[in-house]
C-alpha cells in the first residue's frame, strides 16, 4: 500500500507543484503579498497530499513565541523543509545556495524573502546574510535554520554546523529549536503511513557562549530520536 500511496504522490503533489511555481512568477509581478499567497497555497497543498494521499498524521507539541526569534529545525528529509510555509506565518528561510539555483522556483524563493546560505565563501557571506536576516526581523519574519546544514538520517546526532553560532551572536535573537522526526516515513522513495511530530523546545536566551547554545539547541532537535511515536499531549497540526 505504502508503494502505491507513493506512486500517486509523486505526480500529484509536484505536477501541482509545477503550476504553482509558474504562478508564483506571474504573482511575483504583481505585488509581493500575491507571492505570499502562492507560498502558502504551495505548502497547504503538501500538507494535503501528506495527510490524504500518503496517509501521514502531523502533530505538534507546543507553540513557537509571537515575537522575533530564530527557530532552529531538526532535518530528516524534504518534509519539514516543504512544511516550514505551512507550519510558520510567512517565514524567512535559511536555504543552501544551490537551491536558488533551480529554474523558476529560485527566482520566487529569492524574491520571498529565503537567505542563501554560502558556506565556501567566509567572513563577506556571514556579514550579508546577517544584513539580509535583519531587515527579514524588521519585517516581523520569523527565521528559520537547519543548524545541522544538511538532512541527517534520523538517530543521528551529527555536531551543529560552526556558522550557527555566529548566526546566533549576530542577529542576537532567542532561539526556539523544534525536533522534528520525518525521516522514517518520508525520506526515501517509498512514504509510509504514521504520525510524524514537531516537539517545539524551551525559548533559549540570546547572549550565551557559543559551547552552551551549541549544546543546548543540539540536545532539543534531537529530542524525538527514539522514534516516530505519538505524544499523549501532542495537538493535531492537520488543520
Amino acid at each position: 500500500m505504502a508503494f502505491f500511496r507513493s506512486l500517486l504522490f509523486y505526480p500529484v503533489f509536484y505536477g501541482i507543484s509545477a503550476v504553482l511555481v509558474v504562478a508564483s512568477l506571474l504573482a511575483v509581478l504583481l505585488g509581493h503579498q500575491r507571492l505570499q499567497r502562492i507560498v502558502a497555497l504551495w505548502g497547504a497543498w503538501h500538507r494535503w497530499c501528506v495527510q490524504h494521499i500518503l496517509g501521514i498524521t502531523i502533530i505538534q507539541e507546543g507553540a513557537v513565541p509571537d515575537a522575533p526569534v530564530l527557530i532552529a529545525v531538526k532535518h530528516e528529509s524534504f518534509f519539514e523543509a516543504i512544511d516550514m510555509p505551512r507550519l510558520f506565518a510567512f517565514p524567512t528561510v535559511f536555504a543552501k545556495r544551490e537551491l536558488f539555483l533551480i529554474p523558476g522556483w529560485g527566482y520566487s524563493a529569492k524574491v520571498y524573502g529565503l537567505i542563501p546560505v554560502a558556506r565556501d565563501k567566509g567572513a563577506q557571506a556571514l556579514r550579508q546574510m546577517i544584513a539580509t536576516a535583519k531587515l527579514r526581523v524588521n519585517e516581523g519574519r520569523p527565521l528559520v535554520i537547519f543548524p545541522e546544514g544538511t538532512r541527517v538520517e534520523h538517530g543521528q546526532e551529527p555536531p551543529l554546523q560552526s556558522g550557527f553560532a555566529g548566526i546566533y551572536k549576530l542577529l542576537g535573537l532567542p532561539v526556539v529549536p523544534v525536533a522534528v522526526n520525518s525521516g522514517p516515513l518520508y525520506h526515501g522513495l517509498i512514504k509510509h503511513p504514521g504520525t510524524i511530530t514537531y516537539r517545539v523546545g524551551e525559548t533559549i536566551p540570546a547572549g550565551l557562549p557559543r559551547g552552551e547554545i551549541e549544546r543546548r539547541v543540539h540536545r532539543a532537535i534531537n529530542a524525538l530520536n527514539t522514534g516516530c511515536s505519538v505524544p499523549d499531549n501532542g495537538v493535531p497540526a492537520n488543520a
